[in-house]
């Protein structure tokens, strides 16, 4: 298994500020491998969902590697695109329900 740290990618982030290129491979090293209560397949997981909304072509193709390999299986994933998914219609009513506020103080005013 591996975490993204330092790929050809990023490679001039870090070459022109390498300290905080390192901190942050720090970092995620700690949040997918490092201690915790939530396995590394489900961090991973998270992972998958969050990078789905976020549309992060690299992320969703780093964690569904590293979810795979902590045992994730195809329902797993496909169960983690309808939650990301979901939450993204979710976000969408909320602001559809501001909007129609929105548009209810204009017509009143």
């Amino acid at each position: 298994m591996t975490v993204m740290t330092h790929n050809h990618r990023t490679a001039p982030l870090g070459d022109r500020a390498s300290s905080m290129g390192q901190a942050l491979a720090a970092f995620n090293a700690s949040v997918f491998t490092g201690p915790g209560e939530i396995p590394r397949k489900y961090r991973e997981l998270m992972a998958v969902a969050v990078a789905l909304t976020t549309q992060c072509e690299g992320c969703i193709k780093v964690h569904t590697n590293d979810a795979v390999a902590c045992g994730a299986s195809d329902e797993e994933l496909a169960e983690a695109t309808y939650i990301a998914a979901s939450l993204r219609a979710g976000g969408a009513v909320v602001y559809g329900l501001k909007s129609l506020a929105s548009a209810e103080r204009i017509r009143k005013s």
